[in-house]
C-alpha cells in the first residue's frame, strides 16, 4: 500500500470543489503492479461518481488491480447505480479507502458489498485529511443542515471598517482572492440588510480563471427593506436570490420581491430579527448543504450567539484605524466577562502575503466535521 496512491486521489477530489454540493468530493486512483492504470474524480452534481470516472480513464484491463478511493463506495441506487457493485463487475481485488461514508443510513454497507464478494478492503488511511476535505458534506448528510463559515476581515485593531463607513479595502488582493474560491466552494452566502444598504454588493463569485460558480444570495432582512434595484436582485447569474424575513415586513413588498424573482422565506422573530436556526433549516431543506456568512458586526453577533456557525476564517490586515465608532466584527451586547468568551479549536493559521488569516472550528461542534491536519 502507497499513501502517495491516496493523496493523488485527494488531490482529484479537489477538482470537483464547487460544482458537487451537495455531494461529497471524491477521488479514485487504479493501481496495478504499482503503476496508475485509472484516474477520476466526481466532477458534478448528477454526473458519474469517481470509481466510475477512473474506469473510464483506464489505460488497460482493470482486473486485479487495486483502487485507492477518498470515501467509501456508495451501496444505493441514486442518481447513479452502486459504485461498490460495478468494483465487484470490474474485478477489482483490493480496495483501500480513507474513510467510511457518514450517512448513518449506508455507512459500512459498500464495504460490506466488497467484502461479501471477495474484495480485501482497508480504510482509515488519510481519514483525517479525507474529512477534512468533506467537512461541509460529513455535517450536512447527518443533521441536514449546511455548514456555516463565518469569514470576517479586520484591520489589526479590529476594525471592519473606518468611523465613515470606508471598508474599501481592508484586506490585500490574496485575502480577496481566497474569499472568493470560499464563495466557489459553498452553496449560499448570506449577508445582512446594513451590507446591502452600505456596499450594495453583487456577491457574486469571481475567481482569475473566470471559472468560478456563484452561491445562492441570501439576505437577512428583518423588515424587507432591501431596495428593488440592490444589485443582489438585479444581477444576470444561474445563482438565485433569497430574502430572509419576519412577519414586519410588508406584504405587499414580498409579493414585489416575489415578481422580481427572489424567493422569500419568512422566519419566526428571534429576539425582534430573523430565526437563524430556523433559516438555516429551512435552507438545508432547500439541498443548500453550506453557507459562507459575510455578514456585518450586528449579523455575524447574532449568528454566534444562536449557534449556527461551524468554521471561523478571520483575515488580519497589519493596519490600525482606530476610532471608537468604527464597527468591530462582532458586535451586539457581548461578553460580561473574558470566561465566557466564545472559543476557537483546531486553529490553523496562513498568510497571504502581508496579511494574516486565522481559521478555526466552534467548540461543541461534531469532532468528525471539525478536523483540522
Amino acid at each position: 500500500m502507497d499513501i502517495e496512491f491516496m493523496q493523488k486521489a485527494l488531490q482529484l477530489a479537489k477538482k470537483g470543489t464547487g460544482y458537487t454540493n451537495p455531494n461529497p468530493l471524491v477521488g479514485a486512483v487504479i493501481v496495478k503492479e504499482g503503476r496508475i492504470i485509472g484516474e477520476g474524480f466526481h466532477e458534478v452534481f448528477g454526473g458519474n461518481h469517481a470509481e466510475i470516472n477512473a474506469f473510464k480513464h483506464a489505460s488497460e484491463e482493470v482486473s486485479g488491480a487495486e483502487m485507492y478511493v477518498t470515501l467509501e463506495p456508495c451501496s444505493h441506487y441514486g442518481k447513479t447505480p452502486p459504485c461498490a457493485v460495478a468494483i465487484v463487475e470490474k474485478g477489482i481485488k483490493k480496495v483501500i479507502i480513507a474513510v467510511k461514508d457518514p450517512n448513518p443510513l449506508v455507512s459500512g454497507k459498500g464495504v460490506r458489498i466488497l467484502q461479501e464478494n471477495g474484495i480485501e478492503v482497508i480504510t482509515g488511511v488519510l481519514e483525517k485529511e479525507s474529512r477534512k476535505l468533506n467537512e461541509i458534506f460529513f455535517k450536512y448528510i447527518v443533521t441536514h443542515l449546511p455548514f456555516c463559515i463565518l469569514k470576517t476581515a479586520m484591520t489589526l485593531d479590529g476594525k471592519i471598517a473606518t468611523y465613515t463607513g470606508d471598508s474599501k479595502w481592508v484586506t490585500g488582493e490574496l485575502s480577496r482572492e481566497y474569499v472568493h474560491s470560499l464563495r466557489h466552494k459553498v452553496s449560499g452566502i448570506m449577508v445582512g440588510i446594513g451590507t446591502v444598504l452600505s456596499d450594495d454588493p453583487m456577491l457574486t463569485t469571481r475567481l482569475k480563471n473566470g471559472n468560478g460558480r456563484d452561491a445562492v444570495r441570501i439576505i437577512v432582512d428583518s423588515s424587507a427593506r432591501i431596495p428593488l434595484d440592490a444589485k443582489v436582485l438585479n444581477i444576470h447569474s444561474k445563482a438565485s436570490t433569497i430574502i430572509a424575513t419576519t412577519e414586519k415586513a410588508d406584504k405587499s413588498k414580498i409579493k414585489t420581491l416575489e415578481q422580481k424573482g427572489a424567493k422569500v422565506i419568512v422566519t419566526p422573530l428571534k429576539e425582534n430579527a430573523v430565526d437563524l436556526a430556523f433559516l438555516m433549516k429551512v435552507l438545508g431543506e432547500n439541498k443548500i448543504d453550506s453557507v459562507l456568512l459575510e455578514g456585518g458586526s450586528a449579523l455575524n453577533y447574532a449568528a454566534l450567539s444562536q449557534g449556527i456557525v461551524d468554521k471561523v476564517n478571520a483575515f488580519i490586515a497589519p493596519k490600525i484605524v482606530g476610532g471608537e465608532n468604527a464597527k468591530t466584527a462582532v458586535g451586539g451586547q457581548g461578553k460580561a466577562y473574558m470566561n465566557e468568551a466564545i472559543h476557537l479549536k483546531n486553529i490553523h493559521v496562513q498568510f497571504f502575503e502581508h496579511d494574516i488569516m486565522i481559521e478555526g472550528y466552534l467548540q461543541g461542534k461534531t469532532p468528525d466535521v471539525n478536523i483540522v491536519t
